[in-house]
């Protein structure tokens, strides 16, 4: 039987992930710091569902303290590493960068160790659309450079693809790394543009929309994101054959190391995500319309060509069917009622 450790596993992806793992029936052992970030109870709610199904066991560690991580893999002894552990949040990291070198990096680094000397078959870790930064060309594609970061947060998930690969070379260590666009859904994190407009508009508070409104995202939905995870999961990192070091592609080797964008491929302007909210709420929004904030970008698009060669990826779900679940999870999540305004 094969055994997962999936770290960030109280958190919005990794905890769907868990889920998914568990329901085909394999062992998972989760590991989370339960940080106060957010809502630590809405972690907490996370956990529980998970703790009530057979073949998950909980560890609370801290990926930056070397000595527990090392503690973990020596007592677990994974097979395959998901990692979805991090620092979240672009805007938080411009207040506080110390944390996310803490998490992002260091804690990055000593998972490699842990996959490294415990032989695992393969580690999978969540990097972000947010590395391609001050590219403009659409769709963002794997074989593009994305050396020009614009924030901290950015910077670290970069950093975690670099690293990722020295590991593969070195030590024949198989990492694959997943650029993720917009992940939105159940459970999702209270920081995000979709928890945050829903309370506001359910408060009946106006909500903040950046540059004027004349924003796209590539939202994805989160049942979409698991899927293309676990499918990146079985099929394990492998050396390109192809692979030229006079024209490199920045998205494969000859060390067992990959990249790949994981997203909708179909961008939404935002005031066409919030307009689908509102139907889904049954309430106008209140729009407080704002500058570009620092660090952010217009437009955000997935090329998935590569994700969906590789595993058979294809992503399902739209905006409307994709938000109204969000929506039906919130008011039974919060017990709000279609009538009740009331909110957390």
């Amino acid at each position: 039987m094969t055994r997962y450790l999936v770290t960030g596993v109280a958190g919005f992806i990794g905890s769907h992930t868990a889920q998914k793992l568990l329901d085909r029936g394999d062992e998972v052992v989760g590991a989370d710091n339960l940080n106060d970030y957010y809502d630590v109870n809405l972690k907490l709610a996370r956990l529980t569902r998970l703790e009530a199904m057979p073949k998950f066991a909980f560890h609370k560690i801290d990926l930056g303290n070397r000595e527990e991580v090392e503690s973990l893999f020596e007592k677990t002894k994974p097979n395959i590493v998901i990692n979805l552990a991090a620092q979240a949040g672009v805007r938080y990291s411009l207040t506080n960068p110390h944390v996310y070198t803490q998490s992002n990096v260091t804690g990055f680094l000593h998972v490699l160790e842990g996959c490294r000397r415990h032989k695992v078959d393969h580690l999978v870790y969540a990097s972000t659309s947010s590395v391609y930064g001050a590219n403009t060309k659409m769709p963002f594609s794997e074989s593009d450079s994305a050396n020009h970061p614009l924030t901290l947060y950015a910077a670290t998930k970069k950093a975690n693809e670099l690293m990722a690969h020295s590991y593969s070379h070195l030590f024949n260590l198989p990492t694959t790394g997943l650029r993720f666009f917009t992940v939105y859904g159940p459970w999702g994190r209270p920081d995000m543009a979709l928890f945050l407009f829903t309370k506001a508009i359910l408060e009946g508070e106006p909500i903040p929309v950046f540059n004027g409104g004349k924003m796209r995202r590539d939202f994805t939905y989160v049942d979409d994101i698991v899927e293309g995870i676990i499918r990146s999961t079985d099929n394990i990192a492998a050396p390109d054959i192809a692979w030229e070091s006079m024209t490199p592609n920045p998205a494969s080797s000859k060390a067992p190391w990959r990249i790949y964008n994981i997203g909708n491929s179909h961008p939404t302007d935002l005031m066409r995500y919030i307009e689908v909210l509102e139907q889904c709420l049954g309430r106008k929004a209140s729009v407080n319309l704002m500058p570009m904030q620092a660090g952010d970008v217009p437009e955000t698009w997935a090329s998935v060509e590569a994700l969906a060669d590789a595993v058979g990826y294809q992503p399902r779900t739209n905006v409307e069917e994709g938000v109204k679940s969000f929506v039906d999870w919130y008011r039974s999540f919060y017990n709000v009622s279609t009538q009740d305004a009331a909110s957390p």
